[in-house]
C-alpha cells in the first residue's frame, strides 16, 4: 500500500515525498540533492579541487589561493581571472543545478564537471561559503570556512609534495593536503591554469608583484572605486600601505597595515606557480608551465600625473626665464615601464 506525506506530521514532508511502506520513503528532489551533496565534499581538499575546476571552466588563466586556520575553522579564499559572475547570480551560484555551463560538461581525472552542484555541495557542507566580489569581465573571488570537526583535513597541512618524472609524465607524492590538491590540479590543466597557493599575505604579494595592473587607475581606493578594476590587478594599483590593504579586503583578504607596509616594501616575497615550486628537484619545471614575470611596470594615477605636470611647468619656467626662454604649451609626461618621461617645448621670449 502507498501513504503519501500528506498524513505525516513534523518536518518529513519537506523532505519526504511519499511513504512506500515497511519503513521505505520516496525523497523529495531536494533533499535527495542536499545528502548527495553532503557526500560530494568528503573533506577540505574535495572543496578546494571544486572551486579551483570552477575558476578553470570560468576560463581563468590565473588562479590564487590562500589559506588559513583559526582554531577549529578553516578559510580559503580564492581568487581568479576568469569571465566573473554578475552580481545578480552571487548568491544563486550556490543552489542545486545553477550553472553557466548550459551546452558542455567538463570531464577531468575528478569526474565530470558541469551539472551545477559543485557550489552547492560545497554550501552545504561550509560554515560558510559566499561571493566576496565578481562581476562580468572582472574575475572572481570566492570565500569558504569549514569546521574542521564536521569536515576534514589532513593533519599535515604545512608539508608540499614532490613531484617525480615517469615516462614522460608526473607523479606527485607526499601528504594529500591543500598543497597537493593545488598540484595536481595544475598539473593536470596541463599549463592553462597557473596555481599560486600560500597565505593572505603572500597572495596578496604575489598579485602586487608579478601581475601588472591594466585599464585606468582606480579614482580612489574605496568601494566605489576598485569597482571595475579586475580583482587581480587590484593590488598592483596600491601605492603605500592604506591602499594595499583596502585591494586585499576588497578580495575577502583582510591583513594588518603593517603587513600591507611589508607587501608594499617588498619585504614579503611573491609566491612561484606551485608546479614550478615542486619541480625544482627536477632541475627543470615542465616547459608548459611558465612564471609570470616578476617586473611591474610602473603605473600612476591621473592625480599624481597631473601634480608632476604642474610641478615642472612651475620649475621649468622659472628656468627657462633666466635664459629668456618661456614654455610653448603645456608639459608632456609619458610612463614607460619604470620610466617617467617628461617633456615641454620652449621659446625665445618675445
Amino acid at each position: 500500500m502507498v501513504e503519501f506525506v500528506s498524513s505525516l506530521g513534523g518536518g518529513d514532508g519537506l523532505r519526504v515525498e511519499e511513504t512506500l511502506g515497511s519503513g521505505y520513503v520516496r525523497l523529495r528532489v531536494a533533499e535527495a540533492e542536499r545528502r548527495q551533496a553532503k557526500h560530494d565534499i568528503r573533506c577540505v581538499e574535495d572543496a578546494v579541487i571544486e572551486l579551483l575546476r570552477n575558476a578553470r571552466d570560468a576560463g581563468a588563466r590565473r588562479i590564487f589561493v590562500a589559506s588559513w586556520r583559526d582554531g577549529d575553522m578553516r578559510s580559503i579564499v580564492i581568487v581568479d581571472d576568469g569571465m566573473g559572475i554578475p552580481p545578480t547570480m552571487h548568491e544563486r551560484v550556490f543552489d542545486a543545478r545553477v550553472t553557466s555551463k548550459l551546452d558542455s560538461i567538463h570531464m577531468d581525472r575528478w569526474g565530470v564537471h558541469g551539472r551545477g552542484m559543485a557550489l552547492y555541495s560545497i554550501a552545504q557542507n561550509a560554515e560558510d561559503a559566499r561571493v566576496i566580489e565578481s562581476n562580468v569581465g572582472l574575475g572572481t573571488s570566492i570565500g569558504v570556512t569549514f569546521n574542521t570537526n564536521d569536515v576534514g583535513e589532513r593533519a599535515d597541512q604545512s608539508s608540499w609534495p614532490t613531484v617525480v618524472q615517469t615516462k614522460g609524465d608526473y607523479t606527485v607524492r607526499g601528504p594529500r593536503n591543500i598543497a597537493r590538491a593545488c598540484v595536481e590540479f595544475a598539473l593536470e590543466t596541463k599549463g592553462t591554469c597557473a596555481v599560486y597557493f600560500g597565505s593572505a599575505s603572500e597572495v596578496v604579494a604575489t598579485m602586487h608583484r608579478r601581475v601588472d595592473p591594466t585599464g585606468a587607475a582606480p579614482h580612489s581606493f574605496d568601494v566605489e572605486g576598485l569597482s571595475n578594476i579586475p580583482l587581480c590587478c587590484r593590488p598592483g594599483w596600491a601605492h603605500d600601505a592604506r591602499d594595499m590593504r583596502m585591494a586585499a579586503q576588497s578580495l575577502g583578504l583582510e591583513m594588518s597595515e603593517r603587513t600591507a607596509h611589508r607587501i608594499v616594501r617588498s619585504q614579503i616575497a611573491p609566491l612561484k606557480n606551485v608546479v614550478i615550486t615542486t619541480t625544482a628537484n627536477l632541475g627543470s619545471s615542465p616547459s608548459a608551465f611558465k612564471e609570470l614575470s616578476i617586473e611591474r611596470n610602473l603605473r600612476l594615477s591621473e592625480e599624481d600625473k597631473q601634480e608632476l605636470v604642474e610641478e615642472f611647468e612651475d620649475v621649468l619656467s622659472r628656468v627657462a626665464a633666466r635664459y629668456y626662454y618661456q614654455l610653448d604649451g603645456k608639459p608632456k609626461i609619458r610612463v614607460e615601464k619604470n620610466v617617467i618621461r617628461l617633456s615641454a617645448a620652449c621659446r625665445e621670449e618675445e
